[in-house]
């Protein structure tokens, strides 16, 4: 065999990997999907966790752990986007199911 057939192979391959899921919107392009989106809103976590600290806890609490939690945040939404982009032809977690739940999708509570 030559390299050029063993490169098509495991191009087709990886091809039938991806698209070949249990559900098409549920499946590995949801998951590249998702980690693309934390990937591009992890510096949003900053306000948003300030901003709910400030609501449940008051304002000192916001201006001081709010800001810690936001920090750790983003690095947590930022390291799942990375993760969930270079695994997306994987089902890991099981089903492709999302590893960051509240919410899966950065913008996803709020009513546009």
């Amino acid at each position: 065999m030559t390299k050029r057939t063993i490169l098509i192979g495991l191009m087709v391959l990886l091809l039938a990997v991806v698209f070949a899921t249990p559900g098409y919107c549920d499946g590995s392009l949801r998951k590249l999907g998702r980690g693309l989106c934390n990937i591009g809103t992890f510096p949003f976590e900053l306000p948003l966790q300030v901003s709910r600290v400030n609501k449940n806890d008051g304002p000192m609490a916001g201006a001081t752990y709010g800001v810690l939690k936001g920090i750790g945040m983003m690095g947590t939404r930022l390291f799942v986007g990375i993760y969930e982009v270079l695994t997306f032809p994987i089902a890991e977690p099981k089903n492709y199911e999302p590893i960051l739940k509240d919410p899966e999708f950065f913008f996803e509570e709020y009513n546009w």
